[in-house]
């Protein structure tokens, strides 16, 4: 990419250049353009048609400071225009077709049409809670009002909905309720209400409880003919710590009420189920482990239920990696999903995914990957089938390309007319993303290991930059080719900066097979193996050629921050920066009081703390913190139960008190293991980045607290960073002061007017006074204008043009910040008769003695591009190449209503357009 010097001239002479990206800065991303993320969390397909979509659309909602859902409606016949069906400040999510096709059902904890919470009431147990809603035509209605949450649900037919909820309260939980009694008995089986079945019907929304059961139910699934239901059991409040008493899973007859439980082997930890559209038999998703007790490291399997004779077969997926229930991760939604003869579903492929087909003739499986043109990189399928057609919808994503829905037909295994069907973040379409390569390497064990290499976004070949390493957490997960950026990973800020990011499939991650990620337990592979391959990953990018040896640094939350503080103890001088997330540091305390502890810290160190205290210190980077000398920052949620704040507390103290390395502790309050509010979001990306930019890329800045984000003095000092020492506003090229620009309302348009400055380059004897070079060019004409135009497109290989009518029309649409106009002088609005006074009594002045410097006055958008409404009257075009003057000028009022005011030739200038 060409380079553009921007140049400060100094007072003395002295040329100061700094080489800015070509790409306007409106064109780089930002950490609200990061925070602004449209996510599809879920969608559902007319089971009638097959041409109406339903998706769930996460978005920032700002007010409430978190990400809000709502459901909006589109389909191959509408293209990717779609209708916003739910609006609030409350979520709506998971939303189902009924099977006529005719309603739509979701939950929400909107308030409901007579809330029952007490006015003014804080508690949580008075908060509105998720109910049953249904959308038929107009607005949505609740189904349920009950006193306690609906957690899932499914259709029976078209007038009954099958549901999972808490048992209304008992005596003994309203009294404590009535006697504000907040207190908490740790895992209290005895008194923990159960989750039962139940099911409304529409007409009458009369509520009948289908279940006794004492334990909880967690998940339904409900068969498409409405016959049967699957339903998950939890039958521990401990189960996530200690995997002791498994789940149970059963099968009931909604007709006459007959339970059986499936599943009953210990092998069984289901994930999902899928039913056949003929209700006849289910596919369930098995997280697969040989170990006998824990489920830290897993494989998901596919099984086949008949529901006829009650058995459960195992579908030969022929694929040792399993099923790619990572794909959960990035786009929520069916990895599988059934057709009359088999299923579709995505494979564990490391790096990626594979789709594939299977169909099954008597016991016989046969597997056939899926083929066109977007048959890679899907990560969210569904088949519905209607009149013969198998209809394909599904989410596709690469590593550098955001997420959207498509809908297409499977035609044997070929997808077939696919069609993107919406355009999420819009936003980021003319930002740059990072070129992204798949690189592989041998690691620990001298085995093969992959990584995604994100490069910088105007890297050349030859150059060797920066790297930072950013680690995914788990441990058993993975980083896919799919897009990544978000709050804990900000990818494309870090690219932006000239740096490369590596991101490792280490040992014990996901998507590999059982082998490999159950590789690292055992007395000390939890630490050694992945570091291992970290290490090496960067020595084989180093020995490429691409990456400087001496500006690594390192990032990561959750294990990704635990792998972080590993590589700083093992080898102190490499990483000049480093950040971790919500990371353990030791492990001890870490058994009791982490919501996972037993299980995960028994199956990788393979003892508990008693048995064994010494591969506790051994592999804690406590006891080595003595070793860092890489300077840290620290991110931690105080209510975080997955990694509990005492490790970034002890992580703080250890550096502050133990050694000399600079180090930064920000924590957040109410925030658990993932961050919820946009403010702390925002925070903790900042805060990393000027962490980043001080230690690993030397371009740090003072920080300015005192400087309010929108208000005239920062847009003062975003004019003056375009600004040369002796006044000169613009970027060299070629030795030429040309116009800076900015994307505002989708033009890339000069920031400013032209200058007469910038102008006098180009006009042979144009007037460029002393202290006035930063003024409008004024006592332009047209055909002048069009000349700097076409100079500027010789000059830059380029092309530059003034704005067109359809531009304009966006540009100069009358604002209410001050400009300058007649009224800024006036100091009221004057009418017409008072204008031509007040043009009268500055006439004496001199020619264009109204004008100012440009930039002088508040600037318009998010970019700031300044003088849109006043200074000088701007030139624009027509459809027809014609000149039309734009926008206000000094000399005339703000008052909109003279359709084409005779501005003083001295107010006439322009700016221009690059394309």
């Amino acid at each position: 990419m060409t380079k553009i010097m921007a140049s400060f001239i100094a007072a003395g002479g002295l040329l100061l250049s700094l080489v800015l990206s070509r790409a306007a800065a409106a064109d780089e991303w930002s950490t609200d353009d990061l925070l602004a993320t449209e996510k599809i969390v879920r969608f559902v397909v007319s089971p009638t048609d097959a041409q109406t979509v339903i998706w769930e659309k996460s978005a920032p909602d700002k007010e409430k400071n978190e990400y809000i859902s709502h459901l909006f409606r589109g389909g191959p016949a509408s293209g990717t225009e779609a209708v916003q069906l739910t609006r609030g400040k409350d979520s709506c999510t998971h939303p189902r077709f009924s099977p006529d096709g005719k309603r739509i059902a979701f939950l929400s904890a909107r308030p409901l049409p007579k809330s029952k919470g007490k006015a003014g009431d804080d508690s949580d147990e008075d908060k509105p809670k998720s109910q049953i809603w249904l959308l038929e035509h107009g607005e949505p209605y609740p189904l349920t009002e009950l006193d306690r949450a609906v957690k899932d649900f499914g259709w029976r037919d078209a007038n009954h909905i099958v549901f999972i909820a808490q048992e209304s309260p008992a005596e003994r939980e309203r009294e404590l309720k009535e006697k504000k009694d907040t207190s908490a008995v740790v895992e209290d089986e005895a008194n923990e209400p159960p989750v039962r079945l139940f099911e409304v019907e529409l007409k009458s929304k009369k509520v009948t409880r289908l279940s006794t059961n004492a334990d909880r139910i967690s998940e339904l699934f409900v068969a498409p003919d409405g016959r049967h239901v699957v339903t998950f059991h939890s039958q521990s409040l401990r189960f996530e710590y200690d995997n002791a008493i498994r789940p149970q899973y059963f099968l009931t007859d909604l007709r006459s009420g007959e339970q059986k439980r499936i599943f009953a082997d210990r092998r069984f930890n289901l994930l999902a189920i899928e039913w056949s559209p003929d209700s006849r038999e289910f596919f369930a998703a098995n997280r697969f482990t040989t170990h006998p007790k824990y489920l830290c490291a897993t494989v998901t399997e596919c099984w086949r239920f008949d529901v006829e004779d009650t058995r459960e077969t195992q579908v030969p997926l022929d694929w040792p990696n399993g099923l790619a229930s990572e794909v959960m991760n990035y786009a929520s939604g069916d990895y599988l999903s059934t057709t009359a003869d088999g299923f579709v579903t995505l494979l564990a492929a490391g790096a990626r995914v594979k789709a594939a087909r299977f169909t099954r003739e008597g016991q016989t499986w046969t597997r056939t990957w899926l083929e066109g043109t977007l048959a890679s990189n899907l990560f969210a399928l569904k088949i519905t089938p209607v009149a013969g057609t198998n209809h394909l919808h599904f989410i596709r994503t690469t590593a550098s390309t955001p997420p959207q829905l498509f809908a297409a037909k499977l035609d044997g295994a070929r997808i077939a007319d696919p069609t993107a069907i919406t355009t999420l973040n819009e936003g980021w379409k003319d930002k740059a993303k990072a070129r992204v390569e798949i690189v592989r390497w041998k690691g620990a064990r001298n085995e093969e290991v992959e990584g995604l290499l994100h490069y910088p976004h105007d890297y050349k070949s030859g150059q060797r930059r920066p790297l930072v390493l950013m680690i995914h957490g788990g441990p058993c997960a993975a980083d896919l080719d799919a897009w990544g950026d978000r709050c804990s990973y900000p990818i494309q800020l870090h690219c932006q900066r000239g740096a490369f990011v590596l991101r490792v499939n280490y040992h014990g991650s996901a998507n590999y097979g059982l082998e490999f990620a159950s590789s690292i337990t055992g007395e000390d592979n939890y630490y050694k193996l992945p570091v291992t391959d970290l290490e090496r990953g960067v020595d084989a990018l180093i020995e490429r050629g691409l990456v400087d040896p001496d500006r690594i640094g390192t990032l990561g939350w959750s294990n990704g921050a635990i792998l972080t503080l590993a590589l700083l103890t093992h080898n102190p001088t490499r990483y000049r920066a480093a950040a971790s997330g919500a990371g353990g540091f030791e492990w001890v305390a870490d058994t009791s009081v982490t919501s996972f502890g037993q299980a995960f810290n028994d199956y990788y160190f393979g003892a508990m703390p008693w048995q064994n205290p010494a591969v506790y210190t051994a592999n804690a980077p406590y006891y080595q913190a003595d070793r860092i000398r890489t300077p840290l920052i620290i991110f931690h949620g105080d209510a975080d139960t997955s990694v509990p704040i005492h490790h970034g507390w002890m992580q703080f103290r250890a550096l502050q008190q133990r050694t000399k390395t600079p180090v930064r502790f920000v924590t957040f309050p109410g925030e658990e293991h993932g961050l919820k509010k946009l403010s702390h979001m925002k925070r903790k990306i900042d805060e990393e980045l000027a962490w980043f930019d001080r230690y690993l890329y030397g371009t740090a800045k003072p920080p300015e607290p005192w400087l309010k984000e929108g208000s005239p003095l920062a847009a003062l000092a975003a004019r003056t960073k375009a600004k040369s020492d002796n006044g000169r506003l613009g970027v060299l090229v070629n030795g030429r002061l040309v116009p800076e620009v900015a994307r505002f309302k989708g033009v890339q348009v000069g920031r400013f007017e032209v200058t007469r400055a910038q102008f006098g380059q180009c006009e042979a004897g144009y007037p460029v006074p002393a202290g006035r070079e930063n003024f409008p060019a004024s006592g332009v004409t047209f055909e002048q204008a069009r000349k700097y135009c076409e100079w500027l497109c010789q000059l830059t290989g380029e092309k530059w043009r003034l704005p067109n009518v359809d531009e304009a029309e966006k540009l100069y649409e009358a604002g209410d910040a001050e400009e300058n106009t007649l009224d800024h002088w006036a100091g009221y609005a004057p009418n017409p008769e008072d204008a031509a006074e007040l043009r009268a009594s500055v006439a004496p002045a001199g020619a264009g003695a109204l004008l100012e410097s440009v930039g002088r006055f508040a600037s318009a958008g998010k970019e700031p591009v300044f003088d849109l409404g006043g200074n000088v009257a701007e030139w624009t075009t027509d459809k027809d190449g014609k000149p039309v003057l734009s926008g206000g000028s000094a000399d005339q009022p703000k008052e909109p209503r003279t359709r084409k005011p005779q501005v003083d030739p001295e107010y006439i200038g322009f700016r221009v357009v690059r394309e």
